[in-house]
């Protein structure tokens, strides 16, 4: 049977339309994207289902969203959806009750849009309870053409080609191949996270990427070892460009300015880093010879692995009306208008929002951004950011700190594999 929200904006069939007339129900979305222009695209782009299932919608966003929404819960009063940018907490909502399993409707719609790997964190147990809403690509490198079309050096394809280009950069002496830094106040050591999580899908694969963030495959397993040891091992002296003296006291967005000003080639950074070049950047851009790109961080195996972070959104009840709009949040129009949106709100600047909904008329977006949407749409697989998966106490906690003492040579990777598998909760 054709979904609520399809069947809404069928032309002509008025069965349909009354079928799926909400009668002005009021929808109460929460989350924690909360600047203006989130919120002003996220509510636009949902006018368009409230004109076709004749309900009232609003998103608020909240900067303690994670605190309040445990509250709301508690005291039985929860908003309609939320959106949820922790899978975690997600499947902890999921397992207590707290969300209902999505519809047919709505899993069918998600299947249509979303390949499977995009949606693997927002099912628990088989079933799926978070419909994507929003992807940050983080197996990007960042780097400026023009520099590269002058020095002769191509982008790489594999690893062993990335590999190749730091030594050759590194010998040639002009610029460190790469700028690193991972400090990030108490989150410092973060950015490290991502270069190993990063390794283990393109060492490892998929299923001890899986097996890891969930300690079936331990911390301190040689494989994953042999990941810390690799990252390091290009995080030399001779291949490293830190602003700040040392990698551990580079903050993670100190790496822009250096890349145009030549200190460095290249830089390995999620979606979000083009917010920290300088004013007056300008990105994929041919006509300009200082213009900053990115590329897809090369795999080894030929699975061209991404790693990701996003969020899902999820239903505290299975009212039709508000079963209906989420569905129309998994489809590729959602996302397309809540792009356009946003990027008119910031006056044509890049968005920060971006999404591997299948089917997107790729024209909203720059073409910065559309290099993510095919990296993104043509990958074999995904996961989600793996810290984000572990215990707080690990994913946010001997991972950042551990892995800190490594960059700074006080511990070599065994040791500080052994220690974060020590700090694994039982």
């Amino acid at each position: 049977p054709a979904s609520a929200a399809q069947a809404a904006d069928d032309e002509g069939d008025d069965a349909a339309g009354d079928a799926t007339d909400f009668d002005g129900a009021e929808i109460t979305i929460t989350g924690p994207e909360r600047t203006d222009q989130d919120v002003g695209a996220i509510n636009g782009a949902l006018e368009i289902i409230e004109e076709r299932l004749n309900v009232n919608i609003e998103y608020l966003g909240d900067a303690d969203w994670e605190a309040n929404i445990n509250t709301q819960v508690e005291g039985g009063n929860p908003p309609d959806l939320a959106i949820f940018p922790q899978p975690g907490k997600l499947a902890d909502f999921a397992n207590e009750g707290f969300v209902v399993p999505m519809s047919d409707d709505v899993v069918a719609t998600t299947n249509e849009f979303w390949a499977e790997s995009f949606q693997a964190d927002g099912t628990v147990d088989g079933t799926l309870y978070g419909v994507p809403v929003k992807t940050d690509l983080k197996s990007l490198v960042w780097y400026q053409p023009g520099r590269f079309t002058e020095a002769g050096y191509e982008v790489p394809e594999t690893f062993d080609d990335f590999v190749a280009l730091v030594d050759t950069i590194a010998a040639a002496g002009d610029g460190a191949p790469l700028c690193v830094g991972v400090e990030s106040g108490q989150a410092t050591g973060w950015a490290f996270t991502d270069w190993v999580e990063d390794m283990v899908l393109r060492q490892h694969g998929g299923d001890v990427y899986d097996g890891w963030v969930s300690n079936e495959v331990p911390f301190n397993d040689p494989r994953i070892v042999e990941t810390m040891e690799t990252v390091i091992g290009l995080w030399t002296e001779e291949n490293v460009f830190a602003s700040g003296g040392s990698i551990a006291s580079t903050n993670f967005g100190d790496n822009a300015i250096p890349l145009v000003d030549g200190d460095c080639w290249m830089h390995r950074q999620a979606n979000f880093f083009a917010g920290f070049f300088p004013e007056g950047t300008t990105f994929a851009d041919d006509s300009d010879p200082n213009t900053v790109d990115a590329f897809y961080f090369p795999d080894i195996n030929g699975d061209r692995p991404v790693l990701t972070a996003g969020t899902f959104v999820a239903a505290f009840n299975d009212n039709p009306a508000t079963m209906a709009v989420a569905e129309f949040m998994a489809t590729a129009e959602y996302a397309e208008t809540r792009q356009r949106l946003q990027t008119e709100l910031l006056g044509g600047a890049l968005s920060g929002f971006l999404s591997a909904a299948q089917g997107q008329d790729p024209s909203v977006y720059q073409p910065l951004e559309q290099g993510y949407i095919e990296i993104l749409t043509t990958t074999e697989f995904s996961r989600f950011d793996g810290s984000d998966l572990m215990p707080a106490a690990v994913g946010a906690g001997t991972f950042w700190s551990e892995g800190t003492s490594l960059i700074t040579g006080e511990i070599d990777a065994q040791t500080a594999a052994d220690r974060i598998q020590d700090s694994w909760p039982s």
